[in-house]
């Protein structure tokens, strides 16, 4: 019998909607698949890594080849990924990349007492965990980076009196700030490939934060 190649494989788990960004049904959906420890890493190293294959994402995660394609399956069917065919050298061989993907959502957006509620609250649980365990991981292996690595990295924090609107016009702000900075680092990649690169993770939050609430 002759073996399926690794796109007819991958045709059961195609994305049945090329629509972004997901809206109600599609979004809860989405949800669930990318925030999943796993999935979420995996997500994360084709972004840093580019292209890999089931084996490669084997040996830079810890995991099984066969954990691998699990997890790969709903970030495929969901639009986070892609096969990636053309990368391969044998077409028994399954490739991958990484789709840049926004996710923007509340738990709020969702009916009160509803499963999507409660899934979106899980998922801005599941985002704060990633980024915390992104700041411990970055602090346990910093100094072992080359210079001038390890001596790179940022943060600020400050109290000030806002209102809801202002609280809105920041994240607005940062947002096009982000999003310019991360244009042009991609743009000079392209143009200059040579130059030391690694992956930076920038992490912007803004809340009402009064030290007294924990108190109450």
């Amino acid at each position: 019998m002759t073996r399926r190649t690794a796109a007819e494989r991958h045709r059961d788990t195609e994305p049945g909607s090329s629509e972004w960004p997901p809206r109600g049904a599609a979004l809860v959906e989405a949800l669930t698949a990318f925030h999943h420890p796993v999935r979420r890493q995996l997500y994360e190293v084709l972004l840093a890594h580019g292209p890999c294959s089931v084996g490669r994402l084997a040996e830079l995660t810890g995991l099984a080849p066969g954990s691998v394609s699990h997890h790969l399956k709903p970030l495929h069917r969901h639009g986070f990924i892609e096969a990636a065919p053309d990368e391969a050298r044998d077409t028994r061989e399954s490739w991958w990349r990484a789709s840049r993907r926004r996710l923007a959502w509340s738990g709020d957006d969702f009916e009160a007492g509803s499963a999507a509620r409660e899934v979106g609250e899980i998922a801005e649980r599941a985002n704060f965990e990633h980024q915390t365990r992104a700041v411990v991981a970055w602090r346990r292996h910093r100094h072992a980076l080359p210079a001038p690595w390890n001596e790179t990295g940022f943060s600020s924090d400050m109290f000030v009196r806002a209102t809801p609107e202002q609280l809105d016009d920041l994240e607005e702000r940062l947002d096009q700030v982000l999003q310019e900075w991360r244009a042009s680092c991609t743009a000079d990649e392209a143009a200059h490939p040579t130059p030391d690169r690694l992956p930076v993770r920038v992490v912007v939050r803004g809340f009402p934060s009064d030290p007294t609430w924990s108190e109450r």
